[in-house]
């Protein structure tokens, strides 16, 4: 189990202090969701911010791309500091291209969904990859409300990755609280991005202590 806040919803003026308080307080990795503005309706970090947080964090740092051909940003990222990369099944027609891309730099590779994509789509694909992310909201916003139907596409992923042999590792991303966080642990997900969730209460640490209890206690 892996807790991954995500710095979409920290403080923007105090992004280091912030982070601090999740690594602090028990976050396994931190989060970073880039937007270009066209693949989702929202713009925001760049590598750039990765390259200032990287020298302050001593968690591994995962980066989703929510951008439009990521193929021409991937070695930004990976030059900036980030352990995994993840990008969308759906930005590019060179989805296989992307993830060699990433691993050429000695970097994580990770798979986005949609929660409107099959996850039948990712049956070629899956055994190059060290992650696959199942956005369980549309992408573009924090703050949103978990749409349950995604369950069934871990559930699938999880099935797959027993009967092949395949160890990458299920992530799950959008409205993730002790109640959510318990249903995707079960379903097979094991790395879980927690926004607002984590970031808009006083005490980080407590949040994330509440996640894990809630994972372990349906364990």
């Amino acid at each position: 189990m892996k807790i991954a806040p995500s710095i979409l919803s920290a403080d923007f003026a105090n992004l280091k202090e912030d982070i601090k308080k999740a690594q602090e307080g028990g976050a396994d990795w931190i989060h970073v969701d880039s937007m270009d503005g066209h693949f989702v309706p929202n713009l925001t970090f760049g590598a750039n911010v990765v390259k200032a947080i990287r020298p302050h964090i001593d968690l591994p740092i995962d980066c989703h791309l929510m951008v439009e051909n990521p193929g021409y940003l991937i070695q930004d990222f990976a030059e900036a500091g980030a352990d995994y990369i993840s990008v969308h099944f759906e930005s590019t027609p060179h989805v296989h291209r992307a993830l060699q891309l990433i691993k050429s730099f000695d970097v994580k590779a990770g798979i986005v969904i949609n929660p409107s994509t099959p996850v039948s789509l990712l049956e070629d694909i899956l055994y190059m990859v060290d992650m696959v992310l199942v956005m369980t909201v549309n992408p573009g916003y924090g703050g949103q409300s978990f749409i349950t139907e995604t369950l069934t596409k871990i559930k699938m992923l999880d099935k797959w990755k027993k009967e092949k042999g395949y160890d990458f590792l299920i992530e799950v991303d959008g409205g993730i609280n002790p109640r959510t966080i318990k249903e995707c642990a079960d379903a097979g997900a094991n790395v879980f991005v927690a926004g607002s969730y984590v970031f808009n209460a006083p005490e980080p640490k407590e949040r994330i202590e509440a996640l894990k209890n809630a994972v372990r206690e349906g364990a």
